[in-house]
C-alpha cells in the first residue's frame, strides 16, 4: 500500500494535520508547498492533486485523495485513530466534539477571514483617489459586522474553555487540534484585543505539546505557531 502523504502549504490549516498525525504517532510523507510571494495563494500545482487547488491535501494508499482540514481530521481519527483523540460516540463529550470539528471552520473562520482580506487590501497598491474609499469600506465592514462577529466568537470560546479544559470535555481530542488555527491567528492577528485568560492558557497547552513541537520541525515556517 502506498504511504500516506501530506501535501503541506507553509503557513496553512495543513499545520494541523501534521500536528495531529505526530500525535497519532502514524508515519507519513511530507511534501511542501510554498505560497505566491504577491498574492499569497497557493501554487497551482496543488490542482493536480484536487481541482480546488487548496491545501491540506492528503492522499491515502495511493487512491483515496482527501482535500478540507475537517473532513482529513476525521478520516484520519477513523481509520488511523485506533480509537484515540475521539471520545466514545453517544456520549456528551462526542456531541461536543462533533461541534466544535465543524465550528471552527463553519462559523468562526468566515469573520477572521473577511477581516485578513480586508485588511490586505488597505495596504494594496491602488490609485491613489480609491485608497480613502477603500480604507472607508474596511473601516465600516470591521465596524459594524466583522469586529462585533468576532467579539460574540470569542466570547462564546473562553467561556466554554472556562467549563472544561480541552474543547470536548476534560480529555484532549482532535477537536482541539481543529480549534488551535483559528485560534492561533486570533492570536497572531490582533483578534483579541483585551486579555482572554482561558484561550490564551489553551494556545500554551497546545504549544508545549510535543507532537506540535515535532509538527513544527518537519512543516518548517508557521508564523502562527509557538515561538
Amino acid at each position: 500500500m502506498a504511504p500516506l502523504t501530506v501535501h503541506h502549504l507553509e503557513n496553512s490549516r495543513s499545520q494541523r494535520v501534521l500536528w495531529l498525525l505526530e500525535e497519532l504517532e502514524v508515519p507519513y510523507e511530507l511534501i511542501r508547498y510554498e505560497r505566491d510571494p504577491k498574492t499569497y495563494r497557493a501554487p497551482q500545482k496543488l490542482r493536480k492533486l484536487h481541482p480546488l487547488g487548496k491545501s491540506p491535501v492528503v492522499t491515502d494508499g495511493g487512491e483515496i485523495v482527501l482535500a478540507e482540514s475537517g473532513a482529513i481530521v476525521e478520516h484520519l481519527v477513523e481509520h488511523h485513530g485506533q480509537g484515540r483523540l475521539r471520545p466514545e460516540p453517544g456520549t456528551e463529550a462526542h456531541r461536543r466534539y462533533r461541534f466544535w470539528l465543524h465550528y471552527a471552520e463553519g462559523s468562526l473562520m468566515p469573520p477572521l477571514l473577511i477581516r485578513f482580506i480586508f485588511n490586505r487590501l488597505k495596504t494594496a497598491p491602488l490609485p491613489f483617489f480609491l485608497k480613502p474609499v477603500i480604507k472607508g469600506i474596511v473601516s465600516k465592514v470591521d465596524q459594524n459586522y466583522t469586529g462585533p462577529e468576532i467579539v460574540r466568537h470569542v466570547e462564546f470560546i473562553e467561556g466554554e474553555l472556562g467549563q472544561h479544559q480541552w474543547f470536548a470535555g476534560d480529555d484532549f481530542s482532535a477537536a482541539d487540534v481543529q480549534m488551535s488555527f483559528p485560534l492561533e491567528a486570533l492570536a497572531v492577528r490582533g483578534g483579541l484585543s483585551r486579555p482572554h485568560p482561558k484561550i490564551d492558557a489553551f494556545l500554551r497547552r497546545i504549544h508545549a505539546r510535543p507532537a506540535y513541537q515535532k509538527a513544527l520541525e518537519r512543516g518548517g515556517p508557521y508564523e502562527l505557531g509557538a515561538g
